[in-house]
């Protein structure tokens, strides 16, 4: 491998695919290739809908033989779920998907304990029902959780069977409202007054610290010659995503995080614990070099990629040419409503908002696919508006990263409701963190404000100007307030 560039595999784990990709990162060097791709897709049994973790691993293990010789693994994924192990080290069971019900009625049940406004000033985290603190009170009482001495967030459950390492990666380590966001510790006092013992998580690890080598048995699966390190990057994949924005220095910014969830806020110095921060339900969750996300959480495209699981289309854009025409603004609904959480029958609950408001319901996929995106655009003004007003942090721009950024229509919807111009890319936005962060190490990559430097050089950005009557966006979302 030539001097001044390194090549790694980061492992890219989502909540309906997952990738292996090949990054080279060097000083005028950032370039990604997919190596392989394979599906997640949950799966339920008895009632409890669960993640196929050992397909997953499997996929990972085929991906880093397809990657080829690598200086680093990196590994990042969606937050809050984990895997429990016994005292052999052996998984007790499939994780629970977030999706599933088994946390309902949960929060009310902590909040006799621990009021609300109190949770939210200890952990800074918003109310979610799928929170892991919600998921480990459900969970106890039960045979698997008595037996449990290990619990591993996945990322760090995949980084355990590659290296044998135990430890928490902080940023995913934030999602599960037991972190405190100011020393960026264990909120130990609030887990004893629950009842739950954080050291089962293990030792905490900072984003670019060394996790462990390859186990042999891994290099024998994968074809790998070994050492190869696995660097712990910003694990919870919205903080990967975060650290690859490619502001501009000094540029006052807020991103929208875009995929099966929409992430919408501001990168801050320090965590926003104000009761109207909590009200508003935004979270504070830990970013790299010390960084907070102050963000809310956004249904986000998830909305569409249901709507087509059930009308049986698997080819998005000729939907999105089709909603283009469709007229602006004829049908709106909350998309950070609770209503679209789980799966199924997406459309009919679309349209039974819509009915319920009074408003248009509508008819063809073109007009439910417009509605959606409308309704994003709304839901991303709505909390970058927020965001500013409870951060006291004015911005100029926004930055759209993730798959969404690809969206050209959502992109332009987006900069019309916040009138603001939007910069779009990367699309492969968490896996460019992952890639950056695993440069650390070896002397690449360098700050925050080398990274994102190196990012507007290596990666392709298109810029979209707002247009249209602000007033309309205010009109409409007026319907759904």
């Amino acid at each position: 491998m030539s001097t001044g560039t390194r090549t790694v595999a980061a492992v890219d784990l989502g909540a309906s695919s997952g990738r292996v990709m090949v990054g080279r990162v060097g000083g005028d060097t950032l370039t990604l290739q997919e190596a392989h791709r394979f599906p997640n897709r949950p799966v339920s049994v008895n009632g409890t809908l669960h993640w196929d973790i050992l397909a997953l691993y499997q996929g990972v293990l085929d991906g880093l033989r397809a990657a080829g010789p690598v200086d680093s693994v990196g590994i990042d994924s969606w937050a809050v779920d984990y895997g429990l192990l016994d005292a052999d080290g052996v998984l007790l069971g499939n994780p629970v998907c977030y999706r599933d019900a088994r946390t309902e009625g949960i929060a009310e049940q902590v909040w006799k304990s621990v009021p609300a406004d109190e949770l939210y000033v200890a952990t800074g985290i918003q109310h979610a029902p799928f929170n892991t603190l919600y998921q480990l009170i459900a969970a106890r009482g039960t045979a698997q959780f008595a037996a449990a001495r290990t619990a591993l967030l996945i990322p760090d459950l995949i980084g355990y069977w590659l290296t044998g390492a135990v430890g928490t990666e902080v940023t995913n380590a934030s999602t599960t409202q037991l972190l405190d966001p100011v020393t960026r510790d264990w909120s130990r006092a609030l887990a004893r007054r629950l009842g739950i013992d954080t050291g089962l998580f293990g030792p905490l690890r900072q984003p670019a610290d060394r996790i462990g080598g390859l186990l042999p048995s891994v290099l024998e699966a994968t074809g790998l010659t070994g050492p190869v390190p696995v660097t712990a990057v910003a694990s919870h994949d919205t903080a990967s995503a975060v650290a690859a924005v490619p502001a501009a220095p000094g540029e006052r910014f807020a991103y929208i995080c875009t995929g099966t969830w929409s992430l919408a806020g501001l990168e801050l110095d320090a965590p926003v614990l104000t009761e109207a921060a909590r009200k508003a339900n935004f979270t504070n969750e830990a970013g790299i070099d010390g960084t907070i996300r102050f963000l809310r959480n956004i249904m986000g495209l998830w909305l569409l990629q249901e709507c087509m699981r059930q009308w049986g289309i698997s080819d998005v854009q000729p939907l999105l040419a089709a909603a283009a025409e469709v007229p602006a603004l004829r049908s709106v609904v909350d998309a950070a409503d609770p209503v679209f959480l789980a799966p199924g029958h997406m459309a009919d609950r679309i349209a039974a908002a819509c009915r319920d408001s009074g408003q248009p319901v509508p008819a063809a996929p073109a007009e439910f696919t417009r509605c959606i995106l409308d309704s994003l655009a709304l839901a991303h003004r709505a909390a970058i508006e927020q965001a500013q007003q409870l951060a006291g942090h004015p911005v100029d721009v926004v930055h759209i990263v993730g798959g969404g950024s690809r969206n050209a229509l959502l992109c332009q919807l987006t900069a019309d409701a916040c009138g603001l111009p939007v910069v779009a890319g990367p699309a492969e936005a968490a896996a460019l963190g992952n890639v950056l962060v695993q440069g650390r190490p070896f002397g690449l990559g360098g700050d925050r404000a080398a990274m994102r430097s190196l990012l507007g050089r290596t990666q392709p950005l298109v810029r979209y100007e707002p247009s249209g009557d602000p007033a309309t966006w205010r009109e409409a979302a007026a319907r759904i307030a």
